[in-house]
């Protein structure tokens, strides 16, 4: 069995995906730390001037700790405002994408999450997109294993192998960027086949 996984992120990419397409069972790690000026609040969109940078805004005062659960979105209870950002978000993409092919097609359900929803917490917000790209892209025989439904030990690697070990994993998948801190000796060990995108 394949194993594989990623922690949340916003509007996810077609890497994620691919991951998920190589593996049996898929880890959705969706109580790691939040990383600043990462991909968990923000991602990139094409527009006719470049690319424009879509950031959820994350309210530090409220979020309860570092951890990917704790992080709660600015403006969720101020309901003179609470829902801008997502507004913003939904124009951006509608007037940069609306002649995409295929736009039509799924528009309503993206435009669901933007304006029918009300989001607290950011790992809510990316688990609801995770849910609905890996629906529309046909990825529903894979198993995704929730961290915040299991019991994982560790950070990093050793993290990556309890996931392995607990799982019944025979080989795992990593990102490219894998390869700056994965230990291939303690995989191996365990006799767990490396990859990496």
């Amino acid at each position: 069995m394949i194993v594989s996984g990623h922690q949340p992120v916003y509007l996810p990419w077609l890497g994620l995906f691919h991951k998920l397409s190589l593996c049996d069972t898929f880890v959705y790690m969706d109580t790691v730390q939040y990383l600043e000026n990462d991909w968990n609040n923000r991602n990139r969109v094409r527009t006719p001037q470049g690319w424009s940078w879509l950031s959820v805004p994350i309210d530090r005062k409220q979020s309860t700790g570092p951890l990917l659960p704790q992080i709660v979105i600015r403006g969720h209870d101020n309901p003179s405002g609470r829902d801008f950002w997502q507004t913003q978000h939904w124009s951006t993409l509608k007037v940069n994408y609306s002649k995409a092919p295929y736009f039509r097609q799924y528009a309503d359900r993206f435009e669901a999450l933007y304006t029918e929803q009300h989001w607290v917490r950011l790992v809510d917000l990316c688990w609801a997109q995770f849910e609905l790209f890996r629906e529309l892209l046909g990825f529903n025989d894979t198993r995704i294993v929730r961290m915040s439904e299991s019991s994982f030990d560790g950070t990093k690697d050793d993290l990556v192998l309890d996931h392995c070990v607990k799982l019944g994993g025979s080989a795992v998948v990593f990102g490219i960027q894998g390869r700056n801190y994965v230990d291939l000796s303690k995989f191996a060990a365990h006799q767990i086949r490396v990859y990496f995108q």
